[in-house]
């Protein structure tokens, strides 16, 4: 039995970050899916490890993490001798430069790029056409102006923060006063990003990964959020209209290891792969076990 085990869903930021290092470094582990929303109905092997429900749990041999980016360093560093070796850099000047960014995405990323996710789980299918300033970006909005209804694609739009299923029906239970708070909300967290990734593209016009020629965890930590936003026809222009940061995130988002992440993300398609999952927490065969990626058995609590 693999000694590393993760707990969580592959459709949570956190658990998804954890899940493509271990791919990225040939980990053997051992996926245990925990559903976000039971609360306190989880099964009790669970609530053992984490008794406030957090989103993730890691487990190596008699090491137990929560925080996901603590977790990439400790994946990194343990197993540096197999899998890519670039994650965590070789020398004390690389190490600092990863540090630097990831620290970056843990603080100024996340935050925006989370609640932008959140936000846009919750609005109307499209928002209103923006005025668009020098860099082809705008970040006015009147919820008056929202089309609701509208025939875009809003796949995306029905999830949440961790990339949950949200329900269709929750885009048109907003009051207009909701509404207008949640476009504010959204156009205040895209005018960060915006600045945010005006950074980046000034640092990626120098280097093609953050930390310099390599791709690192700074890079692997950003992919769950930034995934979500590209994905989603309301929020992909704030990658697409920036060269440097177009070009870095078709680099980073193509990696084999992240989509195999997103596979993963995906609900069974068909009553064979249905049939593999039971409430009993039995153990499910991935493809990993067989096509070395390393995923040794799945659990569902």
């Amino acid at each position: 039995m693999a000694s590393v085990k993760v707990f969580g869903s592959p459709t949570s930021a956190e658990v998804a970050r954890v899940l493509m290092c271990l791919f990225e470094k040939e980990v053997e582990f051992q996926l245990i899916r925990v559903d976000a929303y039971r609360g306190t109905k989880r099964m009790p092997q669970y609530l053992k490890l984490q008794p406030h429900g957090e989103a993730l749990t890691f487990e190596d041999e008699s090491l137990t993490l929560s925080d996901s980016r603590g977790i990439l360093r400790h994946i990194s560093y343990k197993y540096a001798k197999q899998g890519n070796p670039d994650l965590i850099g070789t020398g004390a000047l690389e190490r600092a430069s990863i540090e630097q960014w990831l620290q970056t995405e843990a603080q100024s990323f996340d935050s925006p790029s989370a609640e932008m996710v959140y936000s846009l789980a919750i609005l109307p299918p499209t928002l209103p056409r923006q005025q668009n300033d020098n860099n082809g970006t705008g970040s006015g909005f009147n919820a008056r102006d929202v089309a609701v209804g509208s025939n875009a694609d809003a796949s995306s739009g029905k999830r949440g923060v961790a990339g949950s299923e949200q329900p269709a029906a929750s885009q048109n239970q907003l009051s207009p006063q909701k509404e207008e708070e949640m476009l504010k909300l959204f156009g205040q967290r895209k005018k960060d990003l915006e600045k945010l990734l005006d950074i980046y593209e000034q640092r990626l016009e120098e280097a093609r990964f953050l930390a310099g020629d390599n791709f690192t965890i700074a890079d692997l930590s950003h992919l769950p959020n930034a995934d979500r936003l590209v994905s989603d026809p309301r929020s992909r222009r704030l990658f697409e209209s920036r060269k440097n940061v177009s070009r870095w995130w078709h680099d980073v988002s193509n990696r084999e290891t992240w989509k195999y992440v997103k596979s993963l993300q995906r609900p069974p398609s068909t009553s064979t792969d249905a049939s593999a999952m039971n409430a009993q927490g039995q153990q499910q065969h991935l493809p990993g076990s067989t096509d070395g990626h390393g995923v040794k058995n799945e659990r569902h609590f």
